[in-house]
């Protein structure tokens, strides 16, 4: 007679073995009908498991974290039914769930083109009306082995053979098509409905590009019509403001194959990034941080004392001169290790803070490139601060707050912060990693920083706090990291003197606000949609005369703001005044000054904004004064 606790802390007894649906249809019709599964005892299972113990349950809707997932991974199995229906000769290999939606890689010599995926997607929909029940089984190893390549699904078979040999072989059952599978799933196809496919892509097999490419089909699923609709439009909105497609129509960047992921910078977007490395530079050295350079390569050796070579070989460029090998850098904190380690320092140095705009290289792989987003050259805003354990939570607040003044100054106002603990494989004892956890949780709490915990995530040598900015569109991009990190000081030999003159091992927090400056523009362009605030903006203000008669006194204007330090252009060409004002509004140019006759006897210019706006006329210093009033908010304000 099981006793089933529900999430109210109310119990129901029943006198024999319970599922889960049974569950829900004893509390009510309704709730049974909105039921996709269950959480028993801390494990999410089928809405079809069976409770024959006392437990704990929360059933799962699609109003629940969980229950989105399973409606994911179900639709995932649900297109691949649908392409072997369809398909026959093809092969399913994994489909995983994926942020907002999922994917399925199959094997399909012939290849899908984008007129498929309206077909498959109609058979989805069929089988959806099909209402086909959904069902685990578990068979023993080699029959499912055995099953599978009779099934010509030779992958599947192939994923099998490398699972340890005492897992439970769990597949899902739809109709006809069985999948590989730990669940759980929908009650039946009913369940499913809301989705679209969305793209098509190469994939290696095991994602190794030694193995064979597969093609990878994505989709989106979702709980209601609105929400795809929703999603939908954000997509639309997420293409027009594409950072890539926005470069080449502001002239910021171009990519070529000669040097694959590394940015060329035009000069409208090295102009954006002097501007936001200027103003990070003024904060640092406002908030006590000295500004290093360290070397492009640096011999292996120190890559292996630091640990880096045995965990991150692969991603590393190595190169070799006079029977030595170096590793291009593909990260700052062992070399500034380096500089703290040049002289004896004492607790009264203590916290000693470093930062560099460090340009480091990673050999990403050549698939996962996508324009500023992913790279295999890129400048970090890093710092290292050195202090002692009892100035952590300290140095920790402090980096907290001057974070989201920056982030407020870039015009986001939304922050998502994950605190990341201990995973599995790590170094160091627990009583180190305990106190390095519960000084960062004092440090956001003080703060009044709400948070998540986001178990196991941490890096190998420490817990880390995750900042992650919310955009105007809702997406979010995690920008910011804070790590304490007990171990790499003393694996490179860096002390200090305490006040017993006893030689100590420093802790090092690992922080960075922006990330990657080339990944942290891309996010600006999309944000922004390629209309940066006056700060930001590559050319603040642009000059337009209405005849040639007006020429040298927009010259003039330009040289008199130019002087005070704003980058203002002149476009005196022999065009209609309405088509200049069209281009420089294309060009998300934010003020657009007009001179006519009557602006040149006055000694003024007429003021457009990009939005239309218009500011009426100004003495040129008064719009010099208000242009200093815009800059001067930053992002806090957007024309």
């Amino acid at each position: 007679m099981p006793a089933i606790t529900l999430p109210d802390g109310s119990q129901r007894q029943f006198d024999q073995a319970v599922t889960v649906m049974d569950v829900a249809a004893d509390i009510g019709p309704g709730l049974a009908r909105a039921t996709l599964a269950g959480e028993v005892d801390g494990v999410l299972r089928d809405a079809s498991h069976l409770i024959e113990n006392d437990a704990s349950l929360r059933i799962i809707t699609s109003r629940d974290p969980e229950g989105l997932e399973i409606i994911r991974h179900s639709t995932a199995h649900l297109m691949a039914q649908a392409v072997e229906r369809l398909y026959p000769e093809s092969q399913c290999t994994i489909g995983p769930v994926i942020e907002d939606g999922f994917f399925y890689d199959f094997s399909y010599p012939p290849g899908f083109t984008m007129s498929d995926l309206d077909r498959i997607a109609a058979e989805m929909h069929r089988i959806v009306k099909d209402a086909l029940p959904v069902s685990r089984e578990v068979w023993h190893r080699g029959e499912a082995i055995q099953f599978f390549r009779q099934e010509n699904e030779e992958y599947k078979a192939r994923i099998i053979e490398d699972l340890p040999e005492h897992e439970d072989i769990t597949l899902y059952r739809q109709g006809e098509f069985v999948d590989l599978c730990r669940g759980p799933h929908v009650p039946n196809t009913s369940a499913l409905g809301e989705f679209c496919l969305t793209k098509l892509a190469g994939a290696y097999w095991r994602g190794d590009s030694n193995n064979e490419m597969l093609q990878r089909i994505y989709g989106t699923a979702w709980a209601t019509k609105k929400e795809l609709k929703a999603y939908t439009r954000r997509i639309e909105e997420a293409e027009k403001r594409d950072h890539r497609r926005l470069a080449k129509q502001l002239d910021l960047f171009h990519f070529q194959e000669c040097a694959p992921g590394m940015v060329f910078w035009h000069d409208n977007g090295w102009r954006i990034y002097t501007q936001i490395v200027e103003y990070i530079r003024k904060q640092l050295r406002q908030h006590g941080y000295q500004e290093v350079n360290t070397p492009q390569m640096v011999d292996i050796g120190l890559w292996e004392k630091s640990g880096h070579a045995e965990k991150f070989m692969d991603d590393m460029f190595i190169t070799e001169s006079e029977a030595r090998t170096y590793a291009v850098k593909p990260m700052n904190c062992p070399c500034h290790i380096q500089i703290y380690n040049q002289g004896l320092v004492s607790y009264r140095d203590l916290p000693l803070r470093l930062a560099e705009f460090g340009s480091c290289h990673r050999n990403e792989p050549s698939g996962a490139l996508h324009g500023l987003m992913r790279v295999r050259a890129f400048t970090q805003d890093d710092a290292h601060i050195f202090c002692t354990a009892e100035q952590v939570q300290q140095e920790s607040a402090d980096f907290i707050d001057l974070l989201y003044r920056i982030y407020a100054d870039f015009g986001f106002n939304e922050v998502l912060v994950k605190l990341s603990t201990r995973p599995e494989k790590r170094i160091g004892d627990d009583a180190q990693w305990d106190q390095a956890e519960e000084t960062l949780a004092a440090a956001l709490d003080t703060a009044g920083i709400e948070w998540e915990e986001n178990p196991g995530e941490g890096a190998f040598y420490g817990p880390k706090i995750e900042f992650s900015l919310l955009d105007t569109i809702g997406r979010v991009w995690q920008c910011g990291t804070l790590q304490v990190d007990f171990f790499m000081p003393e694996r490179l030999d860096a002390t200090y003197i305490d006040e017993e003159s006893t030689r100590r091992t420093p802790v090092m927090l690992h922080r960075a606000i922006l990330g990657s400056l080339e990944r942290f523009i891309g996010i600006l362009i999309e944000n922004y949609g390629g209309a940066f605030p006056a700060w930001l903006a590559p050319t603040q203000a642009v000059v337009l005369n209405i005849s040639e008669k007006q020429s040298e006194y927009c010259k003039k204007v330009v040289e008199t703001l130019g002087n005070q330090g704003f980058r203002v252009n002149s476009d005196l060409r022999n065009e209609k005044i309405g088509f200049k004002i069209r281009q420089h509004t294309l060009a998300r140019v934010p003020y657009l000054l007009v001179v006519g006759d009557r602006e040149v006897e006055s000694g003024s210019v007429a003021v457009r904004t990009r939005a239309g706006e218009d500011l009426g006329s100004m003495q040129v210093e008064a719009f010099a004064q208000h242009l200093a009033e815009d800059v001067k908010l930053r992002g806090r304000t957007i024309n």
